[in-house]
């Protein structure tokens, strides 16, 4: 009887249709660990760059000289850095004509940024939908697998003169594992989520911060002649 009901034994006895659920499960599973490495990196990354060039634009350097550095080295610049580059060089084009009003100079810089962090937004935002819709459907999923596997014991009995707890055991038991394999691939889901959608909720209002701090610098820099 233990070796009838191995884990291994009970998955390959599994009907097709609750088999087929606990493979959409362990995919989702996998694809979820996945996105949570590649996002725990990402975020990691954009915490420790965003400090990093906070440094930098503090450390009383002059805007353009900090600009020709940004635009030169960071090619492929990412979070405050981009968001600075975009700011500033907006600001410079604007300020070249003659007769634009200094708050609109500052306004068209202050477009460019929001822009340029709605994308950086995005990037950060990558893969977190599919996070969520995994933990909220898995459990239903591996319910479905569940309630597949227990009818099917239930309807096995109806050819049987006397129904013993042996004959049903197996049945609710290969049942009973799509539920725990939907629970096992949502709740790291639901966990990684909401601890990313906290992190970049914390980065977004870092930018934003940025921008106002940024801004009021450029304000001051619009009235100069």
């Amino acid at each position: 009887m233990q070796t009838e009901l191995s884990f291994v034994h009970l998955i390959m006895g599994a009907s097709p249709v609750v088999q087929l659920v606990m493979l959409t499960l362990v995919l989702a599973s996998v694809v979820s660990w996945t996105m949570i490495f590649d996002r725990t990196k990402t975020l990691r990354q954009a915490r420790l760059e965003a400090d990093d060039f906070e440094d930098r634009f503090w450390g009383g350097r002059e805007l353009s000289e900090l600009y020709r550095e940004v635009s030169r080295k960071d090619a492929h610049a990412r979070g405050l850095a981009i968001i600075f580059r975009e700011g500033f060089r907006e600001f410079a084009k604007q300020k070249e004509h003659k007769g634009i009003a200094p708050m609109a100079v500052v306004e068209g810089a202050r477009r460019a940024m929001q822009v340029t962090l709605t994308r950086e937004m995005d990037r950060l935002e990558t893969h977190l939908s599919f996070l969520a819709t995994v933990g909220s459907i898995s459990p239903y999923i591996g319910l479905f697998g569940t309630v597949w596997g227990i009818m099917n014991s239930f309807q096995a009995l109806g050819s049987v003169k006397q129904a013993t707890l042996a004959l049903v055991a197996p049945g609710i038991a290969e049942a009973l594992i799509a539920t725990a394999i939907g629970l096992f691939a949502a709740i790291p889901a639901v966990v990684a989520y909401n601890r990313f959608a906290n992190d970049v909720e914390r980065l977004e209002n870092h930018y934003e911060g940025f921008v106002d701090e940024f801004t009021t610098i450029l304000q001051r820099q619009a009235h100069v002649v």
